[in-house]
Formats: structure tokens, C-alpha cells, sequence
């Protein structure tokens, strides 16, 4: 418990930094921002250290309300919000970003191309298991889970579990029967 009053002293640094840091929200050091006037941080929201947050070309960064974050988490946006859903758990190391680098043009480094800026977003109550990397053009429902170690790219309907490498969809939620239901593949 001590920990956490520290990271809430901390956090007080921290709001100098960034647009905005909610209400009972604190983040634990070591934390790095980049371009920290865009990011908006909302109530209660608990981040344990490591996180790296960076935006990048009018870029932004939104984190909702009530959210848990494991220890290193990566965000990277660029040219427009990503947002991340009130209610949602962030596992450790996890990543997520907006962007993908071009690497069409032979002779220059891939660092040195321009950014393929994609919309992402987070939906409200997901959860994010460790590892996961969630991946420039990914849009998640309403209470979506991740698997561990999942590379996630695409859109993703509510109340689904998704897994693997890359991740497909295993189960939904089925209201009918009031039942996750094992997602049939062809």
C-alpha cells in the first residue's frame, strides 16, 4: 500500500507534464512521456511503472476512466486519438499503436518513412492479457479479452475472446443462451 501513495505523490509531477490526470488516478515511475500535452488521463486509473506513453504529430492519447494498467505498457499515436475504453485491464507489457511505419521506398531506413497512421481504439470493459500487442488499425467492442501474447489487427465485434498469432476470434458471447460459445472456423 505504501507504493501506492508514493505513485500518487509522483503522479502530482506528472500532471505537468500531461493535458490532464483524473481524480484518485496515480502512475508509478519510472514513467516516460512523449509530447505529454496530448494525453489525457481520466479517474482512477492505476498504472503500475514502466509505462512509455507517446504521441507523435498532433497525435493523442485518451485513457478513460477506471482503468488497470500493468507494468510497461507501450502507447504510440500519431495524426489522430487512440483511445482506450472506460473499465478496461491493461496486463503487463503490453502494446498498443495507431501507427505503422512505410517501407516502401528502397535505400531509406525504415525510421525515416513517413507513419501509416491507422484508427485504433480500445472499446469500454476489455481486458488485455499479457504480452499482447495490439496493433495499428484494431478497433475492439464492448468487453473483448485478449489472450496473452496475441498480435491483434482488425476489428473485433463485442463480447468476444480473442487469441493467437495472429489473433482470431475463439469465443462469443451468446445472449440467447446466456453462455460464451466457442467460435466454429471454417
Amino acid at each position: 500500500m505504501g507504493y501506492k501513495i508514493f505513485w500518487f505523490f509522483t503522479t502530482l509531477f506528472v500532471r505537468l507534464r500531461i493535458r490532464k490526470i483524473g481524480i484518485l488516478s496515480y502512475v508509478g515511475r519510472p514513467l516516460i512521456v512523449l509530447g505529454g500535452k496530448r494525453i489525457t488521463i481520466g479517474n482512477k486509473v492505476r498504472m503500475f511503472p514502466g509505462a512509455r506513453l507517446e504521441t507523435h504529430h498532433n497525435g493523442e492519447i485518451i485513457i478513460k476512466d477506471n482503468i488497470s494498467v500493468g507494468q510497461n505498457l507501450h502507447l504510440i499515436s500519431s495524426g489522430e486519438a487512440l483511445e482506450i475504453g472506460s473499465d478496461t485491464t491493461i496486463s503487463g507489457n503490453v502494446f498498443i499503436t495507431n501507427i505503422n511505419h512505410d517501407f516502401t521506398e528502397i535505400g531509406v531506413h525504415i525510421l525515416n518513412q513517413k507513419y501509416i497512421v491507422k484508427t485504433t481504439k480500445i472499446g469500454e470493459n476489455c481486458f488485455l492479457g499479457y504480452g499482447a500487442v495490439i496493433q495499428a488499425g484494431t478497433i475492439l467492442g464492448k468487453q473483448c479479452i485478449v489472450g496473452a501474447n496475441s498480435v491483434v489487427r482488425g476489428s473485433f465485434p463485442d463480447y468476444c475472446v480473442i487469441v493467437g498469432a495472429p489473433a482470431k476470434i475463439v469465443k462469443r458471447y451468446n445472449f440467447d443462451t446466456k453462455a460464451w460459445e466457442t467460435e466454429k472456423h471454417k
